[in-house]
């Protein structure tokens, strides 16, 4: 079977892309998935997306880690995809689309930005040395007071199988303040089993705890091993924040042709 693709990245976290709105690709399974992100003998990415259509909305967002699996919502797969339904030739000033932790708006900039917005967040579980929060996927937010001196792989792999995590997983962020309304974050994602170049909701959730104002808007600028993002929100108190936006590029790689074993 030969697979007509799309490849994007968004701050070095990178995707393969299939436009599904004919159906011609409801038939992949978890093996396809793990071959064509496999970056030694498939295209190579984080993982896979699907867009396809939905009554209601511009389309649908199905998202694969690279372990092949269904995974949980990705920031910055979310913002590929709206880059990629504009190529499509769908030119809208509001993106609307339906992704696993439910709907979602977008805009892109008149410089290419991508503004996603995330779902509301109303629970920080917060610990002495860490918070656990949802942004869309579930994150394991711990300070560092120099990240890029921390072995993001072997810690966050022992993290993320912990006892307590072991079943589900979690995603483990490392995460430095770098200034007032400034962090840097380094992330170990699960389903990709290793650190990747930036995670959009890795990204709001650490800007979400790393608030500067009190109440009211925020807006935190964030580095990654793979570029720079910001995150828009409001917080209402110390657990709860509506309104989160992720804002950053989205940029087509290439495109080509791929043969997969039916």
């Amino acid at each position: 079977m030969n697979i007509n693709f799309s490849k994007y990245q968004g701050t070095g976290n990178d995707f393969v892309i299939l436009d599904n709105r004919s159906e011609q690709f409801s038939g992949l399974t978890a093996k396809h998935v793990k071959h064509i992100c496999n970056r030694r003998f498939g295209i190579g990415a984080d993982g896979l997306m699907l867009l396809q259509n939905k009554a209601g909305y511009d389309f649908e967002m199905v998202y694969f880690n690279s372990d092949g699996h269904h995974s949980s919502m990705c920031g910055n797969g979310g913002r590929c995809l709206i880059k990629f339904a504009y190529h499509l030739g769908m030119h809208k000033y509001t993106y609307n689309f339906l992704a696993v932790d439910g709907p979602h708006e977008a805009e892109i900039e008149n410089d290419g930005t991508v503004r996603l917005k995330m779902k509301d967040v109303h629970h920080v579980d917060e610990h002495n040395s860490h918070a656990i929060l949802n942004t869309g996927s579930p994150h394991y937010i711990k300070f560092e007071s120099d990240v890029a001196a921390v072995d993001v792989v072997s810690v966050g792999r022992e993290i993320r199988n912990s006892s307590k995590f072991q079943e589900h997983g979690i995603n483990v962020n490392f995460v430095e303040s770098t200034g007032e309304d400034s962090i840097f974050v380094r992330t170990y994602e699960r389903g990709v089993e290793d650190e990747t170049m930036s995670c959009g909701t890795g990204v709001t959730a650490a800007a979400l705890v790393s608030a500067h104002n009190e109440l009211g808007f925020n807006r935190v600028e964030v580095r990654t091993p793979g570029g720079f993002l910001s995150v828009e929100y409001n917080k209402i108190n110390e657990h709860s924040f509506d309104n989160i936006w992720l804002c950053g590029p989205a940029e087509l790689v290439f495109t080509g042709t791929v043969g997969v074993a039916e």
